[in-house]
């Protein structure tokens, strides 16, 4: 049995997973484990164990390592706890592959501890960008370490290679995430509405909003704006919890505080996959700065209003508006996004991030990939080299890496 170990830290990658998770169970010969830690076990932020723990059933391992410090220090402390958590995972069980998403720090400790071991690593999402966060390094370091890259877009797998990943290591999947979307049905307007606690009166605003961890000194300054703008714009608003990043307990704070005040806002720590597609669903439009506003919004034609740096560099399709941190330029650009004709102008929108598709083509390379010596041992993939190489060749086809090389 070719055992395989799938990494989870917190909702956010948990919904992209669970179409790879059900995929992989279908295909024969493939016994899979689930290793779930960071924000999985924080109550603050859902206590989502309980989901995990239920998909998941006897296959699960759990780790806790995650301070419930959110300071740089604490930060740095709970990415260390998560090595030393992994790595005796890691020496009794061995996997024959390791799967990682994303790019939070959770998630680089599952990748350093599984180095000396010489375990592959698959990860999912890698080239994408994030440069306002400390993610967007982290994402590359996770890219360095791992043997198998499933990318979102053309455009990432560019951006694997040009990081010196060999082109038969990169695989042009689609976001894992769009594969929930496809078989998505809406529960009736009347029951979202009462779940969610809001009046089914009109149009409301679903706000997801993380600290800048590369700006995490002004997270008290970006809260209080985007606040100030839904104040003046007095729409019924529905937040969701900001991750367990540098400063994030600032704007869970300020958004209670905010909820307390306000009758028609509420705060949901965790929605599951289910509740949260029903949330974009219906809402008039989406404010923070999520990536699932721009991996999975662009799905459900909702406009998106993306709020300062966090995203940066992403890939967006026409339903993402970009703003800055003050209030009065949140409130322009809300108000836009917000007009008939807005909404009208993405009837015809097309997700870039895919077909729906992804899960197949990753269950399928995770269980054929030959488990040799050939797939631990990389080596750097000099693109100046093979584009000299294709100039100097009278070979007239080249194969889909290189052509993607050659556009590059």
């Amino acid at each position: 049995m070719r055992k395989i170990f799938i990494v989870t830290v917190a909702r956010s990658d948990w919904g992209i997973y669970l179409p790879v998770i059900r995929r992989l169970r279908e295909v024969p010969g493939v016994s899979l484990y689930i290793l779930a830690g960071g924000m999985h076990h924080v109550r603050e932020y859902g206590y989502t164990i309980e989901e995990v723990r239920q998909e998941a059933k006897d296959r699960l391992i759990e780790l806790e390592f995650l301070l419930a410090s959110d300071s740089p220090i604490g930060i740095a402390k709970s990415l260390s706890l998560g090595v030393l958590s992994f790595a005796p995972v890691f020496r009794e069980h061995h996997p024959d592959i390791l799967v990682v998403l994303g790019d939070r720090y959770e998630m680089l400790a599952a990748a350093l501890a599984a180095l000396p071991f010489q375990i592959p690593i698959a990860h999912i999402h890698g080239g994408e960008l994030s440069l306002g966060a400390m993610d967007d390094s982290i994402r590359h370091s996770i890219t360095k370490f791992s043997h198998l890259h499933f990318v979102a877009t053309r455009e990432y797998a560019r951006r694997v290679m040009q990081l010196g990943e060999e082109p038969w290591r990169v695989l042009i999947s689609g976001a894992p995430a769009l594969d929930n979307i496809v078989h998505f049905h809406p529960m009736p307007r009347t029951e979202f509405f009462r779940t969610i606690g809001l009046p089914d009166e009109g149009p409301y605003l679903l706000v997801t909003y993380h600290p800048v961890t590369r700006e995490y000194l002004d997270t008290e300054f970006h809260i209080r704006e985007l606040l100030k703008a839904l104040d003046i714009l007095d729409l019924p608003v529905l937040f969701t919890s900001p991750n367990a990043d540098t400063h994030g307990r600032v704007i869970h704070e300020h958004i209670q505080k905010y909820c307390q005040t306000h009758r028609n806002a509420r705060f949901l720590p965790h929605c599951g996959v289910n509740l949260y597609y029903n949330a974009m669903y219906y809402a008039a439009a989406m404010l923070g700065n999520s990536s699932s506003g721009i991996i999975e919004a662009p799905s459900f034609r909702l406009p998106v209003v993306n709020v300062g740096t966090r995203q940066a560099g992403r890939l967006r399709a026409a339903n993402v508006i970009d703003t800055g941190y003050g209030h009065s330029e949140i409130l322009a650009a809300v108000s836009k996004v917000l007009q008939p004709s807005f909404r009208e102008s993405l009837r015809n929108l097309q997700n870039p991030y895919g077909d729906g598709h992804a899960s197949e083509r990753i269950a399928l390379t995770l269980s054929t990939i030959p488990l040799d010596r050939q797939l631990v041992k990389k080596r750097f993939f000099d693109l100046c080299q093979l584009m000299t190489s294709i100039s100097r060749s009278s070979v007239l086809t080249v194969s889909p890496a290189e052509q993607l090389v050659r556009e590059t």
